[in-house]
């Protein structure tokens, strides 16, 4: 039987306890797997709040994103592991999976986000997305 190799493994983070418990699993990955870990946080552009105009949304935005990979880079720290990071603009899943295809990841570690089942039937959740799109495995760490 062919051994996991878990060389490089990126990890969505938004700010959310889901994604705190996944990059804590991931660092426990990557600790036994001697793996590479990125963290990527994607900015949403397709959502604009009515009384903000789009740039200053996403400049708001973008401080959110610095301030949540900050936070996250300390707690893989913290976890003994020295991660990389990147910021992306755009469609959230299309944008894990451009990069997971460009860097050639072997996992996504996210965590789950529970959306109720008549929101995920209109809207359809980031995890469902990756689950079916992903070029590699991918792992939900549900709460």
């Amino acid at each position: 039987m062919k051994r996991l190799q878990y060389t490089k493994i990126l990890v969505p983070v938004d700010g959310s306890k889901f994604a705190e418990k996944a990059l804590l699993h991931a660092c426990e990955l990557a600790k036994n797997y001697h793996s590479e870990v990125t963290l990527i946080y994607v900015v949403d552009k397709s959502y604009t709040i009515s009384f903000l105009d789009k740039k200053e949304y996403l400049s708001m935005v973008r401080k959110f994103a610095d301030k949540i990979i900050k936070k996250s880079l300390s707690l893989t720290v913290q976890n003994g592991i020295d991660a990389k990071h990147l910021i992306k603009e755009g469609n959230v899943a299309d944008e894990i999976i451009k990069f997971a295809k460009k860097d050639n990841t072997n996992l996504i570690v996210m965590g789950s986000r529970g959306l109720g089942k008549t929101l995920r039937l209109f809207l359809g959740s980031i995890s469902n997305k990756l689950v079916n799109n992903s070029p590699c495995s991918v792992l939900i760490i549900k709460n």
